[in-house]
């Protein structure tokens, strides 16, 4: 496996990638409140909402993640006439995603999932749907709209399915078919036992329990026995590619030619695994679609779910994102090097911003790093979740530190910054200060060293605050290279 292949993909061909999405769209509504009093009408208690939000559930989750990797994202599928309808429309608009497909029935209502929540404890779901196979004229209606899409052109089919009647027998049949005429991999997201419906399909992504529930029997999360029931699967409904998600095992793809690939999990916290399967079954049909290869595709859907379940609630997995996840497992690796660029460490401040992650900035030349720089960095990443390293470019150290500097050139020491654990972005600025870029990623934090005072730190106005840390005693790099200077003059080098 090549995971410089993954990261070429996600930077430069991702985008291009169209991808349809047809299946059980809902919307998620949480509504978060705070309990105080028990009711005087009956003995409940009273929930005093302060806050609605509103998400992609669903279908509609596996198209928010696909979106937001940067894919051309088209969706199908069947909702009410109805106030969510509304709500889904806006965050679909929201999202850039095409909703052409999704028809409006007279028929039932938008599924939507309500969930009241007291001081972060669920109390309470009400679940508005009306579970039916598609009525004929619906059917056709999505059909005609898949048909439109395959003729203008179209990489991949991802069929989500939560057995709330879109995905039926007959129509799941049809949609396999018709892509297999037409060499469009279809990728399933399986519901229930009963397999007969997905027969053909390129890729089916069960968990270790739809699995089981699918062999009509319970196996140990165990490479064996796993393995061994999802090619009993693939053999018996004529699927390519039967791919388990394996919570804390990672994922194991059984395909054709005697194909296994086992993927460990990539997570060091798991907080919350809701979503996870949405996020591999985008990343996997995407990779697929663009074509790489089975394990570039598995590595990087596993490398995605391990991102997701390192979050709070449903999260739709950011290009910029897994771009910086795939790079930093390149570095660790060994493989080759390139610093972030100004817009993609601006979007990933903007993706950790938005999940109320607070970021901390520092920068410096650090030409030939040190402990004092190691530790500095250390201190610093502590103030927060994320650390950003601007790092002056080689021209910019020779105007601050003269002609001979620096020894280490920019990718060299950008490289060496990279691989510190407490580093998770590094930048190149060309300007004498980096004013300009702290502006575009207006870190909660900024950091600089003991020599300054708050008030002399460049790019300050656009920090939610400036935290000076002090250096170690005794480090320097001009004192190195005056060390090893003396040392030469001396004869002994």
């Amino acid at each position: 496996m090549n995971d410089m292949k993954c990261t070429t993909f996600v930077a430069e061909k991702i985008q291009d990638q169209r991808i349809a999405v047809i299946g059980d769209v809902m919307v998620d509504r949480f509504f978060y409140g705070e309990v105080k009093r028990i009711s005087p009408e009956a003995p409940v208690p009273v929930n005093r909402v302060k806050r609605i939000n509103s998400v992609l559930g669903g279908a509609a989750n596996v198209a928010a993640n696909l979106a937001n990797l940067g894919c051309r994202v088209y969706v199908g599928g069947v909702t009410g006439d109805d106030d969510n309808r509304k709500i889904l429309e806006d965050l679909f608009t929201k999202e850039k995603i095409d909703f052409s497909g999704l028809v409006k029935s007279r028929h039932r209502s938008t599924v939507t999932k309500m969930r009241i929540l007291g001081s972060r404890q669920q109390m309470l779901r009400l679940d508005f749907e009306e579970v039916g196979d598609l009525y004929p004229d619906e059917a056709d209606r999505i059909k005609q709209w898949l048909l439109d899409l395959i003729e203008k052109g179209l990489d991949g089919i991802a069929i989500s399915d939560y057995a709330k009647g879109v995905c039926s027998d007959s129509f799941c049949q049809w949609v396999i078919r018709m892509a297999d005429a037409h060499g469009i991999p279809v990728l399933v997201d399986p519901k229930g036992p009963h397999w007969e419906k997905y027969e053909g399909c390129t890729f089916i992504t069960p968990n270790l329990k739809e699995m089981c529930e699918a062999a009509g029997q319970t196996v140990p999360n165990e490479d064996g026995p796993v393995l061994q029931i999802a090619q009993m699967a693939r053999e018996r409904y004529r699927i390519r590619n039967v791919v388990v998600t394996r919570s804390e095992k990672g994922m194991t793809l059984v395909g054709e030619k005697r194909t296994v690939i086992h993927c460990p999990a990539s997570a060091l916290e798991v907080f919350d695994v809701s979503g996870a399967g949405d996020t591999a079954a985008a990343v996997l049909i995407a990779a697929v679609a663009g074509g790489l290869a089975l394990p570039e595709a598995v590595y990087m859907a596993n490398r995605a779910a391990g991102i997701v379940v390192g979050k709070v609630g449903t999260y739709p997995v950011h290009r910029d994102e897994l771009l910086q996840n795939l790079l930093n497992e390149e570095r660790k690796l060994g493989y080759g090097f390139r610093p972030l660029s100004w817009k993609e460490v601006a979007d990933l401040a903007q993706i950790w911003h938005k999940g109320g992650e607070k970021i901390v900035f520092t920068n410096g030349c650090f030409d030939i790093l040190h402990v004092g720089h190691v530790s500095y960095l250390e201190k610093a990443a502590k103030l927060g979740k994320h650390l950003i390293v601007g790092l002056n470019s080689d021209d910019s150290v020779r105007r601050l530190k003269g002609e001979p500097r620096p020894l280490v050139n920019e990718l060299d020491r950008a490289r060496v910054l990279a691989s510190l654990a407490c580093v998770d972005a590094v930048v190149i600025f060309h300007e004498d200060t980096p004013a300009r870029l702290i502006k575009m990623v207006r870190p909660d934090i900024l950091v600089k060293g003991g020599d300054y005072r708050p008030d002399q730190v460049a790019g300050r106005e656009y920090a939610g605050k400036v935290e000076i840390v002090e250096f170690e005693e005794g480090y320097s790099t001009t004192g190195l290279v005056n060390q090893i200077a003396g040392l030469v003059r001396e004869g002994k080098l």
